[in-house]
């Protein structure tokens, strides 16, 4: 009962104070860590790494320079089309362990794939 308390209260704290914000959902990310990444039980620190992992993704075109990156406000802008969603959706892929990455071969379709596929 707590959890959905918490996001309740969370969710709405945000609207006012937040201009961006990502959701993270512990329990799908220790999912993710156990199933595609075969981390029998994922601590803390595998379940950090993720997330670190994903948010760096994220945000990469605002520590380089170039043509296509943009400024804090330009992602603001480009990821929340109306003032009250402060909720853009973050997808990874490929989401593959460091025993199959080595003889793993992706190509954009699937990666694409991927990223839209439940579970």
């Amino acid at each position: 009962i707590v959890e959905p308390y918490n996001a309740v209260l969370f969710t709405h704290t945000t609207l006012e104070h937040c201009d961006v914000a990502f959701l993270v959902d512990n329990q799908a990310i220790y999912d993710l860590c156990r199933d595609n990444l075969g981390v029998e039980r994922p601590t803390y620190t595998n379940l950090n790494r993720l997330i670190a992992q994903i948010l760096s993704s994220i945000t990469a075109s605002l520590r380089f320079d170039g043509a296509l990156n943009v400024d804090l406000n330009e992602f603001q802008t480009n990821l929340v089309p109306y003032p009250r969603i402060h909720y853009p959706l973050a997808t990874y892929a490929p989401l593959v362990s460091a025993e199959m990455a080595y003889h793993e071969t992706l190509g954009v379709d699937q990666i694409t794939k991927t990223c839209f596929e439940a579970g």
